[in-house]
């Protein structure tokens, strides 16, 4: 009798949780007025009921990252002090006493990525202090949704150093420390504890370095790549993903990466890391040296053509600085140059004009147009204004998502989406498999190049330069499994998995897919 009372109390329990919860996780998202109603019930969902949440992302992660990630949660970023959530990441501040102490009481000590920000130049939106925390709790997400990695051993973190936002410094709402951003000394004190600390605290632990300043980046990056195993995905995931965008609308024209002449619009770190990416690729790939490599890639900042007789040029663009003749403007530029290819990482909207494009098309008979700026409301074009001043002939790829069009002959034209999100999980998912001490700009390569011959050219004649999105895990585990090997093969300190270890032929994909986290059907939830 009382096994009977038993049953009836859970029955009676799960009517009643059923009642007053009446539409599934997925239709409730569906039913909410706007994407950032979207976002924050998905962080309450995340928080509340932790099973749902990630069932959710990764059963519907097509449909349900463009409210946790990119798009919006650029709007969350800038709002993130005023919006009723609580952060999921961690949050170290410089005045903090230990680091390390604040490390070890984190409720999941097995953590195996780390996603850090100082929240200084946010996406395209600038300096967003602690509100940096939007944009690496969203980017760990990717690493469970993508390549599978169990959330509770993935960590977001927060470095708040302070911020130049005068806005934020007068909102009495703001959550992060109300001083100006530390600078020279006492910033790479502050950036060396975390770094110290992280790895006192878990001895191999992947670092992604998100959305730092360029005046920091490339400095962070070249500081810690050979002492801990890192790398920033603003500089080398951009990359990757922007030379695989390029080999596979390469494949379309038939035509080899020698032959291109690459214009960029934006010289910040996003545009000189895919340059220097491109200069690597040419090198590996058709024998020139770096310097040659780097001579296919032109670019311009806000004040026209970086070039040598340019006397205020940043470090990290003097490389890129040819013998070549200044242009003031775009449209000039590429009169002058006649590029195969245009990228944009500006961070204007517009700035890939009708009349830019138009050039570029009489110049190319598939031109390739990638604005890669985020968020949407930063994309120098979009899909339907490239493919209506191109003929319907652009290859294209944006940083954030558009929708398909019909072409002249009705058939759907796609907007390949140059999202990271298909190479930094399976980056570091390989890393923390193999237990690699660093992660190489090979290894970035080696990337590029397999997930550029994943889609068959038809498909990529028609926009589609990546697989779809709804078979990412997939992809994932095909790119992880090639990462790993190659890791292995290379050497710096990598091992392979004791599962592996005695096999002639080691199945890396087989072993990657039986590593990869399952979320319960959202049917039992």
């Amino acid at each position: 009798m009382q096994r009977t009372s038993g049953v009836l109390r859970r029955m009676l329990s799960s009517l009643q949780s059923r009642s007053m919860d009446p539409y599934s996780p997925l239709e409730e998202v569906r039913r909410k007025g706007s994407d950032i109603d979207r976002y924050l019930y998905l962080k309450h969902l995340q928080r509340e009921r932790e099973p749902a949440f990630y069932s959710l992302l990764l059963h519907h992660a097509e449909e349900i990252l463009p409210f946790v990630y990119t798009p919006t949660v650029g709007e969350a970023c800038q709002r993130y002090h005023r919006l009723p959530l609580t952060p999921v990441g961690l949050h170290l501040r410089a005045t903090d006493a230990s680091f390390l102490t604040t490390l070890r009481a984190w409720p999941h000590q097995d953590v195996r990525v780390v996603v850090v920000t100082d929240g200084e130049r946010v996406l395209g939106l600038g300096d967003l202090g602690a509100g940096g925390m939007g944009i690496v709790e969203g980017k760990i997400l990717l690493y469970t949704a993508a390549a599978g990695l169990d959330p509770r051993a993935c960590l977001p973190v927060m470095l708040d150093v302070g911020t130049n936002n005068e806005d934020l410094l007068a909102d009495p709402l703001y959550k992060g420390l109300r001083q100006r951003r530390l600078v020279g000394a006492a910033y790479w004190a502050v950036v060396e504890k975390c770094m110290t600390s992280l790895k006192q605290w878990q001895p191999h632990t992947v670092v992604q370095f998100e959305d730092f300043a360029n005046h920091h980046a490339f400095q962070l990056l070249e500081k810690y790549r050979g002492s801990h195993c890192c790398f920033n995905d603003d500089i080398q995931g951009t990359a990757c993903i922007t030379l695989a965008g390029l080999l596979s609308a390469l494949r379309v024209t038939h035509s080899s990466l020698s032959d291109q002449r690459i214009m960029f619009y934006g010289a910040g770190e996003a545009g000189t890391g895919i340059g220097e990416m491109i200069a690597i690729a040419l090198h590996s790939m058709h024998g020139l040296s770096i310097e040659e490599g780097r001579k296919h890639c032109i670019f311009l900042d806000s004040k026209g053509l970086v070039c040598a007789s340019r006397q205020d040029l940043q470090e990290h663009k003097q490389p890129f600085a040819h013998d070549i003749p200044y242009q003031k403007t775009l449209l000039e530029a590429v009169l002058e140059f006649r590029p195969t290819a245009l990228i944009g990482v500006s961070t204007r909207r517009g700035a890939f004009s009708a009349e830019v494009i138009e050039a570029l098309s009489a110049l190319n008979t598939r031109p390739i147009i990638f604005p890669l700026s985020n968020p949407t409301s930063k994309a120098e074009c979009t899909f339907e204004e490239a493919m209506k001043s191109s003929g319907n002939r652009a290859l294209f790829a944006s940083g954030s998502p558009f929708p398909s069009i019909r072409g002249t002959d009705n058939r759907e034209l796609y907007a390949a989406q140059a999202n990271n999100a298909y190479i930094f999980p399976a980056i570091g998912l390989a890393a923390v498999l193999t237990r690699t001490s660093h992660i190489s700009d090979d290894a970035f390569l080696t990337a590029a190049k397999h997930l550029s011959e994943m889609t068959q050219i038809p498909e990529a004649a028609r926009g589609l330069l990546f697989p779809r999105f709804s078979s990412i895990q997939q992809v994932s585990a095909k790119l992880t499994a090639k990462v790993a090997q190659f890791m292995v093969e290379a050497g710096g300190g990598a091992v392979v998995p004791s599962e592996l270890v005695g096999e002639k032929s080691p199945d890396w994909e087989a072993y990657v897919a039986s590593t990869m986290y399952k979320a319960p059907p959202t049917s039992k939830l």
